[in-house]
């Protein structure tokens, strides 16, 4: 039993086959142009003749003015068409666009005795045997298959057929890396039923669907054919993007390449033996003499001249005066030469090579197109300190300037709002000054008279 079950579940995984390569059409048509063919009843030539109009101007597509006729996957000769679709000499194409359903409603002869009523779960499963058939066979031709489901139905019976229909294709065009166009809400209104009105692909109200409540009209087959366009562009664009490869292919190909090559010994040698010897041999003796040299210091490189040379420039301006008369006004910009000294000490130059870190850069956007970086460093950092280094949010000018946090203030600073208020400490009187006494304050000589 638990055999059973396991062969059992994993028949879905097995009958999923893996597209090849990343795009999902091959890459390399046959002359570069590519050939689409659609297939099923009448809802497949409706949705034709919106293909040829979307493509019409596109040079690489090559549509088939003709659809493969396919009365429904519910007939008994179906099995005879899947048959005569592999047959050779059959015209190859590179995209399938396949719209049916439209006459399955009906039951389905599994042999020349039995046979599955509509609806029921042996239904189900043969319908679903059809479509992974079906999908196989395409793929089996190198063929991208795009199925398109069926739109909602005037008829509530046709209606609840073809959802049920889209169910099962849609599960199944899953397992077998097929892609399904679910179009049923683009031709519905917003409770989901069926509309015949709606917008075409300009964004104009028109008529979408013919009187039977089932097919489309000229303008609804043009917007039917507007999903597969744009499926069928992206993945267009995909391609190309694979064919985009160097001509020596890329990193991983290159290593294969080289590991494949055979290395020619150099002339003059016996052979590969005498090449791999004398070259151990021509090593060790380098290794030697190596070790036989006194050690030098290696020499250090020149530090680049860091001093900005004086570089006087000119203007002319010319306006007009107030007699009207053109005056020209010319302008000396000075640009005095700048010692190295300064230039190390703007930017914190620590060694002969290279200058150290001005500090973390924080981006404002000022409006206008315009961001203001600034340079904040802090303090402690100077020439000879070790910066250590902090996550940006827990530096203080993310903490302040950015999450909006408030430092701790210090007792008697100018954000300290405790109250009673803290004053600080007296500052002591400097050693000197505490030694040395205050003369006594001069009065004037008036002040000094006696009144009278």
């Amino acid at each position: 039993m638990g055999l059973a079950l396991a062969v059992a579940l994993a028949l879905p995984s097995a009958a999923q086959e893996e597209p090849s390569g990343t795009s999902y059409v091959t890459p390399f048509p046959e002359g570069d142009v590519y050939k689409l063919q659609a297939y099923g009843d009448p809802l497949a030539e409706g949705i034709l003749s919106g293909l040829v109009e979307a493509f019409a101007g596109d040079s690489r597509m090559q549509v088939s003015r003709k659809h493969r006729v396919l009365g429904g996957l519910t007939r008994n000769d179906f099995d005879d068409e899947m048959k005569a679709e592999e047959q050779p000499g059959r015209e190859a194409f590179h995209i399938g666009v396949v719209m049916i359903g439209m006459y399955d409603r009906n039951n389905m002869r599994t042999s020349p005795r039995d046979f599955v009523r509509w609806g029921t779960d042996e239904w189900r499963k043969e319908y679903g045997r059809r479509v992974d058939s079906f999908i196989k066979t395409l793929k089996r031709r190198g063929v991208a298959v795009y199925w398109v489901g069926q739109p909602a139905m005037r008829s509530p019976q046709q209606n609840e057929a073809a959802q049920a229909m889209n169910d099962i294709v849609r599960e199944k065009a899953y397992l077998n890396g097929a892609k399904f166009i679910d179009i049923a809400a683009h031709f519905a209104d917003e409770a989901g039923n069926y509309a015949p009105w709606g917008p075409d692909i300009t964004g104009k109200q028109k008529l979408l669907r013919e009187n039977d409540g089932v097919m489309f009209t000229y303008a609804g087959n043009r917007k039917l054919a507007l999903f597969v366009e744009q499926e069928v562009k992206r993945d267009l664009a995909q391609a190309k993007n694979e064919r985009a490869i160097p001509l020596a292919g890329n990193d991983l190909e290159q290593k294969r390449i080289a590991a494949l090559k055979p290395r020619q010994p150099p002339p003059g040698d016996g052979g590969w033996r005498g090449t791999i010897s004398a070259n151990k041999e021509e090593a060790a003796a380098q290794q030697k003499s190596a070790a036989a040299r006194p050690k030098e210091a290696p020499a250090q490189a020149e530090p680049a001249s860091l001093e900005q040379k004086a570089d006087n420039g000119r203007i002319t301006l010319r306006s007009i005066g107030a007699g009207g008369r053109e005056e020209s006004v010319t302008i000396d910009i000075l640009r005095p030469a700048i010692p190295s000294a300064v230039i190390a000490l703007v930017t914190r130059k620590e060694t002969g090579e290279k200058a150290s870190q001005m500090g973390d850069v924080v981006a404002d956007d000022v409006g206008g197109g315009l961001v203001a970086l600034s340079s904040i460093t802090p303090s402690g950092l100077g020439p000879g300190t070790t910066r250590r280094t902090l996550a940006p949010s827990l530096s203080p000018y993310y903490r302040v300037l950015v999450k909006g946090e408030r430092p701790e203030p210090k007792p008697g600073r100018a954000d300290d709002f405790s109250w009673p208020r803290v004053e600080p400490p007296p500052i002591p009187e400097p050693p000197a000054a505490a030694g040395r006494r205050t003369p006594p304050r001069a009065t004037s000589p008036k002040a000094a008279q006696p009144r009278s």
